[in-house]
C-alpha cells in the first residue's frame, strides 16, 4: 500500500496527504530557489524529519525506561549548498527535560543518534546534535 500521494498546485507548491490518516501539509519552494516561502520547502521536511524520528525513537525507547519526555523540543538549523543544490548540514538542538539520570539520558541520546532517518540520510550531510537536558 503506497505511504503518500503527492500532488503538483502549481507556483512551486505541493499538496502532500498521508493515506492512512488523510493527514495533509503543503510544501513550496524556499524564497532563495524562486519560491514564496509561505511554507515548508522540501528539503525542510528532510531536516525536520530527521528531528522528528530522533524525539519519536526517543518517546519510544523513553516508555521501556519509565521516563516522560513530553514537552521536549526540536529546533532544526538546515544549511544549504551549491553544485549541485543539496543539504549539507543539519544542526539539532534538543531541549529535554531535568530529573533523568545520567544513565538513561546516555541511552536515549543513543536512541536518537541511531534512528532510521539518521540512516537513511546521505553521508556527507553534516549533523550536529546538541542535547539540553534540564
Amino acid at each position: 500500500m503506497a505511504t503518500s500521494k503527492v500532488t503538483y498546485l502549481g507556483n512551486l507548491r505541493t499538496s502532500n496527504e498521508h493515506l492512512k490518516s488523510g493527514n495533509t501539509f503543503i510544501t513550496d519552494a524556499p524564497t532563495d530557489n524562486q519560491g514564496k516561502g509561505e511554507a515548508f520547502s522540501p528539503t525542510d521536511t528532510v531536516a525536520t524529519g530527521l528531528a522528528n524520528c530522533m524525539l519519536t525513537t526517543m518517546g519510544i525507547k523513553a516508555q521501556s525506561l519509565e521516563v516522560d519526555l513530553t514537552g521536549s523540543t526540536a529546533t532544526v538549523t538546515k544549511t544549504m549548498a551549491s553544485n549541485p543544490r543539496r543539504i549539507s548540514k543539519i544542526e539539532i538542538e534538543m531541549h529535554l527535560p531535568g530529573g533523568i539520570s545520567e544513565k538513561n539520558q546516555k541511552i536515549l541520546e543513543h536512541t536518537a543518534k541511531t534512528c532510521p532517518v539518521e540512516y537513511s540520510l546521505h553521508p556527507e550531510i553534516e549533523r550536529v546534535v546538541i542535547f539540553i537536558w534540564g
